[in-house]
């Protein structure tokens, strides 16, 4: 098996001391590229490129375990190995302990040893590097996960005759958490009211924020405020909380009438919900698209009323959904062929939401750019 080549930065002023550190090295053949530094300076301009450091605490430019701290403190520092006098060995203990891999005593090493402690001390390295990125990628994945219970919490729908069902799936490779956000909540009067939401933006602010206002909407509609004077609030809510003035969020939210024969919706600079009814598409009266919260400030939403026929269903969707590409074609996928797509799944039956996502997915050529959010709301009587 092929020994696999290491690269070594030897910090050293003193010719006489390289020289001898050359020469171990030959003498077991050690598979290393070894460069030189012989100053501080000169060892910073070389870090990049080296997978170990043989350091000289004795620099012309530096003194003590000043060069250790420099070179430790660079991003993706490499493994150090202080080289110390035969009178300097406690300073090789109070480098260990300062976050070298060892110290090796000049005039006590032999080829072997100095090997086999360059082998040690990249390994160790490498465990440590590997041992510190599963820790951040748990602190992520549990930071992540309490901001998707924060964004996407199980609906206050007990006993209603409503049925819903989401869909979420956050955009781009990296597979990270996004600002979309939805709830359901059912009134003691039969009433449902739902919104969908979308902070513009990807990553953990825009979720943090996209989280404030889904817990501030879910208030509001439980403390009995109506429709228009809740996006009002929204509006305050995001104003005061946003991390930049050019933050804003779409939303849509739906009112379903306890008998569910009748719905009102208000849109925020968001797309409109699709009503169907077994599968076919349903046309819904021509509306005005509000503006997105945070960007008037006194503005206000008008709602439009709906007739819900029998059997019906309404889908809420974030934009994602939409912005897609297509083959050939430099514009977005858009809501009229995101319906053409829908009308053909529909024929299947209505579990639609999962195979409709697939096909926007593979049209795009791979994962979508922005997050996916579906809310699906039914006719369960």
């Amino acid at each position: 098996m092929r020994t696999k080549t290491v690269r070594v930065l030897l910090v050293e002023d003193d010719d006489g001391d390289a020289l001898l550190v050359e020469a171990l090295l030959e003498e077991v053949s050690a598979p290393f590229v070894l460069a030189r530094a012989r100053t501080l300076a000169e060892s910073e301009r070389l870090l990049g490129d080296a997978e170990c450091v043989l350091l000289d605490l004795g620099l012309p430019d530096s003194t003590g375990l000043n060069a250790l701290h420099r070179l430790l403190s660079k991003p993706n520092a490499p493994a150090i190995l202080v080289l110390t006098g035969r009178d300097d060995e406690r300073e090789g203990i109070t480098a260990v302990a300062a976050g070298a891999e060892d110290y090796l005593v000049k005039g006590q090493v032999d080829g072997e040893l100095l090997l086999r402690g360059v082998r040690y001390a990249v390994e160790r390295r490498r465990s440590e590097d590997a041992q510190r990125q599963l820790r951040e990628a748990k602190l992520l994945a549990a930071e992540r996960a309490r901001l998707e219970r924060g964004l996407l919490p199980p609906p206050l729908l007990q006993n209603s005759d409503v049925d819903l069902e989401v869909r979420y799936q956050p955009g781009g490779q990296r597979m990270l958490l996004g600002g979309d956000f939805y709830d359901a909540v059912g009134m003691p009067d039969g009433t449902v009211h739902a919104i969908i939401g979308d902070v513009c933006g990807h990553g953990p602010d825009e979720a943090a924020l996209g989280v404030c206002l889904r817990i501030a909407w879910r208030a509001l509609v439980l403390s009995g405020a109506p429709p228009e004077k809740v996006l009002q609030t929204l509006d305050q809510v995001l104003v005061a909380e946003r991390h930049g003035d050019g933050i804003f969020t779409t939303a849509c939210m739906v009112t379903v009438a306890p008998d569910r024969r009748s719905a009102r919706y208000f849109l925020a600079g968001h797309p409109e919900p699709l009503l169907m009814v077994g599968d076919r598409i349903v046309d819904l009266p021509q509306s005005k698209i509000g503006v997105p919260l945070g960007v008037l400030p006194d503005y206000a939403w008008t709602g439009v009323d709906v007739p819900l026929p029998s059997g019906w269903s309404l889908a809420c969707y974030t934009d994602g959904l939409i912005e897609g590409r297509v083959p050939d074609d430099i514009d977005r996928l858009g809501v009229e062929r995101l319906c053409d797509i829908l009308h053909r799944h529909l024929r299947n039956g209505p579990n639609w939401m999962d195979s409709v996502i697939a096909e926007v997915t593979e049209l795009n050529g791979g994962a979508l750019d922005d997050d996916v959010a579906i809310l699906l709301l039914k006719d369960g009587k």
